[in-house]
């Protein structure tokens, strides 16, 4: 029996992983080694404000109340306008729409896209704020640049706009970010060992103790890298989902058994484990990369990250430890 609810907290664990991580309509900011900024507005305008988020992942302008905006395209074609209301509409027939669809302009552009064609607006956004991928501000490959090194500028380009008619041009640059220090992350598992160490020699509710602190950790650092970008670049909800349904279940685990799940406390713990391991996969490139799409301070995520990983595989092998021990039953306890 202990076996077939191992497998069962697996099972849960897989398919609420895969749909936390299929949902997203986006192509979303994610751990990077690249930063971009804005250099030169020319002319400078004003009445707009325009930055670059998730390190060098999304172009994000905001339009002040009273000014209009057209964001032209590739091919030179309107692609975005920014409305007086603060109404943001997205022209379905520029090629860039569907390229901007992910980091490396992956996707397939249909036959009725044309450049040439008379724009067809479909609004976007109400608020005066929109931020899209823009292959023009951010290095264009997976592998690093050849004859580059950590410190180098890698890209270069211009994004033109039309501000109340006036042609703008927005020059980004992209450069290559040193490692960041490895100190961090050498803490966190210094503490998720101690904590593993913990929980093996004492099992029982102590896991579950240190679960819900872990998993509370997480949720924070989950809840602040899903606000810290615009909601239109699509953060995936499993980075705060998961460690918070983890944290509900090593709860209900340490209260007792619940009328609605009928699962053993040690089921419940199991799949709390699981949770918080299978988290700290999805963020693994949050331990190394030079930029995060956090509001945390960069060490503090990546302490959390390391201490969170190393705490809960403990967790997963003390419950397993404890389930398949002989002479152990598996069952609240009151």
């Amino acid at each position: 029996m202990s076996i077939r609810r191992a497998w069962f907290a697996l099972a849960v664990t897989v398919v609420w992983v895969a749909l936390g991580t299929a949902v997203a309509v986006a192509d979303p900011a994610g751990p990077t080694d690249y930063g971009s900024e804005v250099t030169s507005i020319e002319p400078d305008t004003g009445g707009f404000d325009i930055e670059i988020v998730g390190g060098d992942s999304f172009v994000s302008l905001t339009v002040e109340s009273g000014v209009t905006i057209e964001v032209i395209g590739y091919s030179g074609e309107p692609y975005l306008r920014f409305g007086r209301g603060g109404v943001v509409e997205e022209n379905q027939l520029s090629p860039s729409k569907y390229l901007n669809e992910d980091r490396y302009a992956s996707a397939e552009v249909p036959d009725t896209a044309d450049a040439e064609a008379r724009a067809a607006w479909t609004v976007v956004a109400d608020n005066g704020s929109y931020a899209w991928h823009d292959h023009r501000t951010h290095w264009m490959n997976a592998i690093e640049p050849p004859g580059k090194a950590p410190g180098d500028q890698v890209a270069e380009g211009v994004i033109p706009l039309l501000v109340d008619g006036v042609e703008v041009d927005v020059t980004v640059v992209s450069v290559w970010q040193k490692p960041p220090s490895a100190l961090p992350v050498v803490l966190g598992v210094t503490i998720g060992v101690l904590l593993t160490f913990a929980t093996v020699r004492r099992r029982g509710q102590l896991i579950n103790t240190v679960l819900i602190v872990a998993a509370v950790a997480a949720t924070v650092a989950g809840v602040v890298g899903f606000l810290s970008v615009p909601a239109e670049t699509g953060p995936r909800w499993a980075l705060w989902a998961l460690p918070m349904t983890a944290c509900a279940a090593g709860v209900v685990a340490v209260l007792g058994k619940s009328a609605l799940i009928a699962l053993s406390r040690r089921t419940l713990q199991l799949l709390g484990a699981l949770e918080l391991v299978f988290w700290s996969v999805l963020r693994w490139p949050w331990l190394w990369a030079a930029l995060l799409p956090t509001g945390l301070p960069f060490w503090l995520d990546r302490l959390i990250g390391a201490s969170v990983l190393v705490t809960a595989i403990g967790a997963v092998a003390a419950t397993v430890a404890e389930m398949t021990s002989p002479g152990r039953t598996v069952s609240f306890r009151p």
